[in-house]
């Protein structure tokens, strides 16, 4: 293995690693919030769930990143640590800043950014990215949807329950937290496996694209370990500022955001987990009342997301740009 490629997979699983600390609010927030866990025994489950997903589930949005947006002999190494330094940079700047901003979106920005430098637009296989473009933007769309009937029918089933029912909610927190948990870990880790994997076959290392079962492996336990560490500013802003929080609303939130990312999930289609469980969220808080959620916060987040991808790319075009007077 050259320095090149090591490079690749270190900067690949420090992504990784905070990528777990940035999403690690988007599946215990609800939850801390209406109190079902205390915050460090919900990030301890949920890191562990995360680490299994990709075991459980498959990579199928792995081959999606890494084999589907370009062909592997149409770039180089460099075009992937841009990319992933981008990605590195965007994520601390917004974790540092307490804005939710989509992990997702920046590392699909900062690839597209340094592959139409790198290569050119002529690279990038059309048919891929209209794939992960449909992925990333229409799941938000979904899970409000899904939040909102979710809610309305767990209302409707429960109308003439007693208060005891509270309770059954905040404790099926725990199972929804972990389906979220495993449905993040099957799809968040597995973009960086896609790059590391693609790494690996331009480097020669793999005669084809598979990702190999260590790729899935350092992955899975760099997002794991993330998460056990959590993102308190970011906890704040998805579990609070939307609107107070009942067990109800988290369960459903919970249950809706886990069905949209493992559905995408299982046809490979990447998602950003900070844009659905924000999403679901909403949805959740509008089945009750649309006042009820402070959709000032929801603008502000929604101004980040139209930002990441465009600078994202942007910032990797420059890395690859000066990695290539570098290097020369």
């Amino acid at each position: 293995m050259d320095v090149i490629t090591i490079t690749v997979i270190a900067l690949a699983l420090a992504f990784d690693f905070l990528n777990g600390i940035h999403d690690s609010s988007n599946i215990v927030a609800t939850m801390i919030s209406s109190r079902a866990l205390s915050p460090r025994l919900a990030l301890g489950i949920t890191a562990l769930a995360n680490f299994f997903g990709p075991f459980i589930f498959g990579v199928a949005v792995a081959k999606t990143i890494g084999d589907e947006i370009v062909a592997a002999n149409a770039i180089n190494e460099q075009v992937l640590v841009a990319a992933l330094a981008a990605a590195i940079f965007w994520n601390l700047l917004t974790w540092y800043l307490g804005i939710p901003s989509s992990s997702s979106h920046t590392l699909i920005g900062g690839f597209i950014g340094a592959v139409i430098v790198g290569a050119g637009w002529q690279a990038i296989h059309l048919g891929g990215m209209e794939k992960i473009l449909i992925a990333l933007f229409a799941s938000p769309l979904i899970g409000f949807a899904a939040g909102y009937l979710i809610l309305r029918a767990t209302i409707l089933l429960s109308w003439n329950a007693t208060p005891q029912i509270n309770n059954f909610f905040r404790r099926s927190q725990v199972v929804t937290a972990v389906a979220l948990a495993l449905s993040h870990g099957t799809n968040d880790a597995q973009k960086t496996m896609g790059l590391i994997t693609l790494a690996l076959v331009i480097s020669g290392n793999l005669a084809t694209f598979t990702v190999p079962l260590w790729v899935i492996a350092a992955c899975a336990l760099m997002i794991g370990l993330g998460t056990a560490l959590g993102g308190w500013k970011l906890i704040r802003t998805l579990g609070g500022k939307f609107y107070k929080i009942r067990p109800v609303d988290g369960f459903a939130a919970q249950m809706a955001s886990s069905a949209v990312i493992l559905g995408a999930s299982l046809i490979g289609g990447p998602v950003s987990t900070t844009q659905v469980v924000s999403s679901a969220i909403m949805g959740v808080g509008t089945a009750e009342r649309a006042n009820k959620v402070r959709w000032g916060v929801a603008q502000e987040i929604l101004v980040t997301w139209g930002l990441t991808i465009p600078v994202s790319a942007l910032i990797a075009a420059g890395v690859y740009y000066l990695l290539d007077m570098v290097l020369k």
